[in-house]
């Protein structure tokens, strides 16, 4: 751990900071994937909003 000394002897514990990397665009791969994990999500909201809605006493 990187410790420096200050006035009077303290200690100050400093956080190693991370590795800086550049991000990479996602391959076309990883696009279909997401586009089906947002229609997955989308279609199971759906469903619970209409399970909701066919239960409860508002209609």
């Amino acid at each position: 751990m990187p410790y420096t000394t200050e006035e009077g002897g303290r200690l100050n514990n400093f956080a190693r900071e991370p590795k800086v990397y550049q991000a990479e665009p996602p391959t076309k791969t990883e696009q279909r994937t997401y586009v089906f994990l947002g229609i997955a999500a989308l279609v199971l909201v759906s469903g619970l909003m209409y399970v909701a809605v066919s239960v409860s006493s508002v209609s």
